[in-house]
């Protein structure tokens, strides 16, 4: 018997087999978006190319929205529903979540390089809060509890969508004045788009893509440089506030193409995260790290259906 696990992103889809309680390595394949008219082809064609093997269950990750068992891309025009993913394998049960959901559930699995920590932190008393935080294409954080019984919890949140605290806007109006009004939400500052803006006011230029940006600081471009030290020092901000939220004592996870480039300024954000003395031996007690491990939803996957 296996468990049918799949990553889909408006880009690609990487599925995979889990036997014996472990993802098979040699079972991972990829296949670009844009070669398939929708997923049922992709399972179909997946399925084939193993040997049309038994499914006892299976779980998708899907980078969109998921609700009541239906799903679609946020940029792919494909659709999902678990009644239709029983069909396509025979699978006895199936289970939709959302892809920073998978990530929740596959941070108790997190380790060595995989966990990828930047900073130790003191010992504290466990208690099981753990905490994803995704600045990429979009915002948003997953928070997880491992409970007592030994099951995983992941809980449902919008805060890209919330206001930017006072902690985080005060400096950047420190530095943009009015012309911060756009960058009015967690998500228009913190997203990949929200770093574009940030250069853009910074500079008086049009946007460019945030990679770009990213890319002319790590070859020495000074204006390039000072924004991205400007975006460190804000989401160091950022994370201490999620750390009061959540207390995620036993790791905050950052993932996402932005976020990951904010920790190659980590001693600007770590500053920052320290800076603020009020409830200070929270953030001082939060390990921080930072999710390589590119399979990390699929292991997600396999913890949710279990």
């Amino acid at each position: 018997m296996s468990i049918l696990l799949a990553d889909v992103g408006g880009t690609n889809a990487r599925l995979a087999l889990a036997r014996d309680g472990g993802v098979d390595a040699d079972s991972i394949t990829r296949f670009r978006g844009d070669d398939h008219p929708d997923f049922d082809e992709v399972v179909r064609l997946y399925l084939e190319a193993k040997g049309q093997p038994q499914i006892d269950a299976v779980c998708v990750a899907v980078a969109g929205p998921v609700s009541q068992g239906r799903a679609r891309l946020t940029n792919r025009d494909w659709t999902f529903s678990e009644e239709r993913l029983q069909e396509l394998t025979g699978a006895g049960r199936a289970r939709l979540i959302n892809d920073l959901t998978a990530l929740g559930y596959a941070t108790p699995a997190l380790s060595g390089e995989a966990a990828g920590f930047l900073r130790d932190a003191p010992v504290q008393a466990a208690n099981g809060q753990r905490l994803v935080v995704n600045a990429g294409t979009g915002f948003n954080v997953c928070a997880v509890k491992v409970l007592p019984t030994g099951g995983i919890a992941c809980l449902e949140a919008e805060v890209g969508h919330i206001r930017l605290p006072v902690s985080v806007e005060r400096p950047l109006r420190e530095v943009l004045g009015a012309k911060a009004d756009p960058l009015d939400s967690v998500e228009e500052l913190f997203a990949g788009r929200g770093l574009a803006k940030l250069h853009a006011l910074l500079t008086d230029t049009p946007p460019q893509r945030a990679e770009a940006v990213v890319a002319a600081a790590d070859q020495g471009d000074a204006a390039a440089t000072a924004t991205c030290d400007l975006y460190a020092r804000l989401f160091g901000l950022m994370c201490r506030e999620l750390a009061l939220s959540f207390m995620p004592m036993e790791g905050m996870f950052l993932a996402g193409s932005v976020a990951r480039s904010a920790t190659q300024r980590i001693e600007i954000f770590e500053q920052a995260f320290l800076s603020d003395p009020l409830m200070a031996q929270i953030p001082r007690g939060v390990p921080i790290g930072v999710i390589r491990d590119d399979m990390a939803a699929l292991h997600g996957c396999l913890a949710a259906v279990a």
